[in-house]
């Protein structure tokens, strides 16, 4: 269980409280200091010269007032004046560190008033040595309640900011997992979608086909929603570091099985990989696998009468991908600059990893994505290791 933190008020009155005992006690040696004996006068003046101090945070400037004049009062009936200096102390400094400097000042000169006044009365001959400690003691309190409130200020400031890189990052974050379950819905939900317009055209004439497709329909729905509970396993997650096997990171090792879903679509699709296959960062393997599945669920989605070439090339310190097709139109890179999916998301994912994309038609006909990114000289060592 958490300990409750005690609100202000019942600090200031338990405060306020303690310095009255501390008067009431300190006053029992006046005589002994060559002051009046306290009678009960004294003490309703000592009383009525601290206990507002509950309030000061409330109402700094009224207490102020209530304080200084009780003071005032107690001073005046040559009682010790030493006895009504805690609370007014105290309510300076309050001022000070809750309202604006040229208040403080000016509290502080009254404040220094009624010390000079109180040495004028009690003992000329102290007068001098009065104004010195006023000025003195009221010049420390007024600089450490400057320096409160300017502390203050500066924590709730970094407070705000705080909150603000907060939204931010929860902002960046929603946009991540927009991108992710773009990508995952929307590449299965085109092969389903594809598969059961195929199986209702030939269910009467070719019934075999249809069972095909009804299969590629559940298989492909299967892998859907493996994909979205381990996305929503991640985000339930509280622990990073036990999320890591349940993530939802395809791997280029996937890739086969993604081609295989699009084949079953309809769509004639070659993969070739060049160079010297090797483990690359779990980023940008995921940054590749999807940049692949969005061009080929344009593919499906935007094309007609159209093959595709999907190609990896592992070079030493990069990366390359290109998905080419040579269907008859492609009309995916009409996305709305803001929309953040698709193509823009591409792009998104890209930028991210330092690595360069275009997107466009092809002179000869179709439509290209080239994919190029930077892969760590952690992974091309891991690489060689492997190979070894």
């Amino acid at each position: 269980m958490f300990m409750r933190t005690p609100r202000p008020f019942v600090v200031d009155t338990l405060l306020a409280l303690v310095v009255v005992c501390v008067a009431v006690r300190l006053g029992q040696q006046s005589v002994a200091r060559g002051w009046p004996e306290l009678d009960a006068r004294a003490y309703v003046l000592l009383a009525l010269a601290h206990l507002p101090l509950a309030l000061r945070r409330r109402a700094p400037l009224v207490v102020f007032a209530a304080v200084q004049g009780a003071g005032v009062a107690y001073v005046s009936l040559g009682y010790w004046p030493l006895l009504s200096v805690f609370g007014a102390a105290l309510v300076l400094y309050t001022v000070a560190s809750v309202c604006p400097a040229r208040i403080a000042i000016g509290c502080a000169a009254l404040s220094s008033a009624k010390w000079v006044y109180g040495g004028v009365v009690s003992d000329s001959r102290s007068a001098g040595l009065a104004v010195i400690e006023a000025l003195l003691c009221c010049a420390v309190l007024v600089w450490f309640g400057t320096l409160a409130r300017r502390s203050t200020k500066l924590a709730r400031q970094l407070r705000v900011e705080q909150a603000e890189r907060a939204r931010r990052e929860v902002a960046a974050e929603r946009g991540r997992i927009a991108r992710e379950l773009h990508d995952v819905v929307a590449h299965h939900m085109s092969v389903i979608s594809v598969q059961a317009g195929l199986a209702r055209f030939v269910l009467d004439s070719d019934a075999a086909t249809a069972r095909g497709a009804l299969g590629t329909i559940e298989d492909t729905s299967t892998e859907a929603l493996e994909e979205l509970r381990r996305m929503l396993h991640v985000l339930r997650e509280h622990d990073p570091g036990g999320a890591d096997s349940a993530a939802p990171m395809p791997t280029l090792a996937r890739l086969d099985d993604l081609v295989e879903r699009v084949r079953a679509a309809g769509v004639l699709v070659e993969l070739s990989i060049q160079g010297t296959v090797r483990p690359l960062p779990p980023g940008v393997e995921l940054c590749a696998y999807r940049v692949v599945q969005e061009a080929l669920t344009n593919v499906l989605k935007h094309t007609r009468h159209a093959d595709a070439q999907v190609r990896l090339q592992y070079r030493p310190h990069h990366l390359t991908v290109s998905v080419t097709n040579d269907g008859e139109k492609m009309i995916s890179d009409n996305v709305p600059t803001g929309a953040g999916h698709g193509l823009i998301g591409m792009r998104e994912r890209t930028k991210l990893y330092g690595g360069t994309i275009s997107v466009g038609p092809r002179a000869e006909g179709g439509f290209a994505v080239r994919l190029s990114l930077p892969t760590s000289a952690t992974g091309a060592r891991w690489g060689e290791e492997r190979r070894r």
